[in-house]
């Protein structure tokens, strides 16, 4: 009997591209049974008992793929399923028309096609015999964005891409972390944050610069209400909460810095890797040889960068690369698989387009000879050790990590003004923020007793 779920590895143990991953029967695969549906629906047209249905594209006739997403969010939320058609015309939505949807795509300037009973059958064909698949979802996830209480505009490029979209999100910080309130929510967005206490490595270029003295002062001050003596012990006993949500079965995305800052806090726990030019205090000696990498979420073999005048954490970062290549060649292409037996990636690399334009952050891209053979990548820069898409589990949970800052401001400054995404409506770097949005709408509902 196939797995459509399973990991395939090659020789070496690391997950290829084509191969699964497993999320513990979270998703609803039609396979084996899309030519019975077809049959079922053209019979019940022919009957007249079935309505028409909205076909929202997401190939290159969308007018605004970004708020194509919030409709579905809309409809779900309203108790209506969506089906997510992997690889049909860039990762289209079908749904019933019902519940003002299509008045509400008309309002978001959102192309949807009305389709016929005959039209779904067919569509539903041209799926079977393809490269496609149909993921069924249900659920309006509960979304919660970890952000400081002081943080910017410019500062993170999923709270923008939610807002445009017209997806509602709540923002936790420490506080709620510690209190165990991640529990409420599906999918947990990592503000870009430094979680091994290091204050962004900003020392060098802003130690004096007001915004940053009064960051500090601030993040002390919560951490000492918290109870911790030290910022990089509080960011440690976080860093453990929410790998602990994410084993228990919760969805985790992060871009840029917090993407390998995490990993470095919970491969540091016991030790002290932070110089005295942050917390007053010296390192543990010998500290870059101590880090847990049993304890990592995505990379292993990591050597820190521990000199507090060099804006970098650690070797995992490859922002250097992009900024030899310079803007114009810096690109990376999304890995085609196999949307019938790797239906989780096929969701997370859904696009019109295959090639995507790179963007800077203070963690561009991941050193690939770092990244954990179980780590499936989801997109790199051809022929270089450079990956700046990726994602993992963690026992019942998962997680995506996107290096970058903002996929519509190549270089993004401190201070710069926040994105428009008004100028952006059909972003393909935005677009791979959003997939990770709805991946877990695909859970099944809870059973009601």
């Amino acid at each position: 009997m196939k797995t459509p779920y399973g990991q395939k590895s090659g020789s070496d143990g690391r997950v290829k591209a084509g191969a699964g991953t497993s999320t513990s029967g979270t998703l609803f695969s039609f396979r084996g049974v899309v030519v019975v549906i077809a049959a079922i629906i053209f019979i019940s047209a022919l009957s007249g008992r079935v309505a028409g249905e909205t076909l929202v594209p997401m190939d290159l006739s969308q007018t605004n793929h970004l708020k194509a997403y919030g409709l579905v969010w809309y409809a779900l939320s309203r108790g209506v399923d969506v089906k997510w058609l992997l690889n049909y015309r860039g990762g289209s939505f079908l749904m019933p028309d019902a519940a003002g949807i299509g008045l509400e795509a008309q309002l978001r300037n959102i192309l949807v096609e009305r389709v016929s009973p005959e039209d779904v059958a067919g569509i539903y064909r041209e799926i079977e015999g393809g490269n496609m698949e149909i993921i069924l979802l249900e659920k309006a996830p509960e979304i919660a964005i970890y952000a400081p209480p002081n943080k910017q505009p410019w500062d993170d490029a999923v709270m923008m891409a939610l807002e445009y979209a017209g997806i509602p999100y709540e923002t936790v910080y420490d506080k709620e972390v510690l209190l165990g309130q991640l529990e409420r929510f599906d999918w947990l967005h990592l503000h870009h944050e430094d979680f091994t206490g290091q204050y962004g490595k900003f020392y060098a270029g802003y130690r004096n610069a007001q915004w940053y003295i009064q960051q500090q002062v601030l993040f002390e001050q919560i951490a000492m209400s918290l109870g911790f003596k030290k910022v990089s012990e509080e960011k440690k006993a976080v860093a453990e909460l929410i790998r602990e949500y994410l084993r228990r079965g919760g969805f985790l995305f992060a871009m840029c810095s917090a993407c390998d800052t995490v990993d470095l806090a919970l491969a540091a726990r016991g030790i002290d890797i932070v110089p005295r030019e942050y917390d007053h205090d010296g390192t543990t000696p010998g500290c870059t040889g101590m880090l847990d990498f049993g304890r990592t979420l995505a990379f292993e073999g990591v050597s820190l960068i521990m000199d507090p005048y060099v804006y970098e954490f650690s070797d995992i970062d490859m922002t250097q690369a992009a900024a030899d290549r310079g803007e114009a060649s810096d690109y990376f292409t999304l890995f085609d698989f196999s949307a019938k037996y790797d239906p989780v990636p096929s969701m997370l690399v859904q696009n019109h387009v295959s090639v995507i334009k790179g963007f800077m952050g203070q963690t561009t891209s991941f050193r690939k000879s770092l990244i954990k053979k179980k780590v499936i990548i989801l997109g790199e820069v051809r022929g270089r050790n450079e990956a700046r898409y990726i994602h993992g589990n963690l026992g019942k949970g998962t997680f995506t990590f996107f290096g970058g800052h903002d996929p519509e401001d190549y270089h993004h400054f401190v201070g710069d003004p926040p994105t428009d995404l008004n100028l952006y409506p059909n972003s393909p770097g935005y677009r791979l923020i959003l997939n990770n949005v709805l991946f877990p709408a695909a859970r099944k509902k809870e059973q009601k007793t």
